[in-house]
């Protein structure tokens, strides 16, 4: 379980870089340099979530988002200096708890 929280979090991390990278490029009037270090972390970002032990793809990109939306309001209090108000808090923990749902219930056999 630790390693695959790991693996999310990382793989949340280069995602979110990857994707403010060509968000900075387009609406904040950056270099198109600013690509190249994104392309790298988009790459980054897909290589870690082929980490995740899961026995399908699908369900390691299903929980995977519940990490992610968590993450993004991170970034977005961090990064943007805008703090998440109550409904993003509370929507980000149901996302959590879904993913863990996803990952993790127990499956029939």
């Amino acid at each position: 379980m630790g390693l695959t929280l790991t693996v999310y979090v990382g793989a949340a991390l280069a995602e979110i870089a990857g994707c403010f990278a060509v968000w900075a490029w387009l609406r904040l009037d950056k270099s198109p340099w600013w690509l190249v270090p994104g392309a790298a972390c988009l790459a980054l970002f897909a290589f870690l979530l082929t980490k995740v032990e899961a026995d399908f793809a699908g369900r390691a990109y299903a929980a995977y988002g519940g990490v992610y939306i968590a993450a993004s309001l991170l970034w977005m209090w961090l990064a943007e200096s805008s703090r998440p108000d109550r409904w993003d808090l509370i929507g980000g923990a149901i996302c959590l708890a879904g993913a863990a749902i996803i990952l993790w219930g127990p499956r029939g056999a």
